[in-house]
């Protein structure tokens, strides 16, 4: 698998087919037994773990998010941060709307493992999280799958621009 910068790879099919596990093995999460998977064409077998890991953003069907506000399960990793920088992540990931429309905002305290948001909402933090990162290859792993077909292509069409120039690995189970 060669993958270079810029490039969309969507990996389709049911359920078993390896798609998840083409995309670990793209990270390096364990070593391949046989041939050789290159990234901008380097071959990652030749690239520490670590320092491979730091260029890669995963965001998963089911987002972890932390008994805290939603300010800072967005900014989980860039402590550093700005406001400013975190809202521009939520207004790209589609969920500023959303947000501000709650009660206390970004300032919400969302339950243990974001209990108190819907799926759909979980899905669109960790996004904005993934967005504010803003690695060079972003893996999002049925990342969609709890949003309406509205969100979902508007969503689709913010990070088709947002990583133009970068690697977006998409996984599905529907093309």
């Amino acid at each position: 698998m060669n993958i270079g910068a810029g490039q969309t790879v969507a990996f389709v099919g049911p359920s078993g087919g390896g798609k998840s596990t083409a995309c670990k093995l793209a990270a390096r999460f364990w070593d391949i037994q046989g041939g050789k998977i290159t990234l901008g064409g380097t071959d990652i077998s030749t690239v520490d773990p670590e320092v491979l890991l730091k260029h890669y953003s995963f965001v998963f069907q089911d987002v972890v998010l932390f008994r805290d506000t939603i300010m800072e399960n967005i900014r989980l990793g860039r402590r550093e941060d700005t406001d400013e920088e975190v809202y521009a992540a939520a207004r790209a990931a589609r969920c500023d709307e959303f947000i501000r429309e709650l009660p206390d905002g970004y300032q919400t305290m969302v339950g243990e493992n974001g209990s108190t948001l819907s799926g759909g909402e979980r899905q669109r933090i960790g996004i904005a999280r993934t967005m504010l990162v803003d690695p060079d290859v972003l893996v999002m792993d049925e990342p969609t799958s709890s949003l309406d077909i509205l969100h979902e292509k508007a969503l689709l069409k913010t990070l088709a621009e947002a990583y133009g120039d970068k690697i977006l690995i998409l996984v599905s189970h529907r093309s």
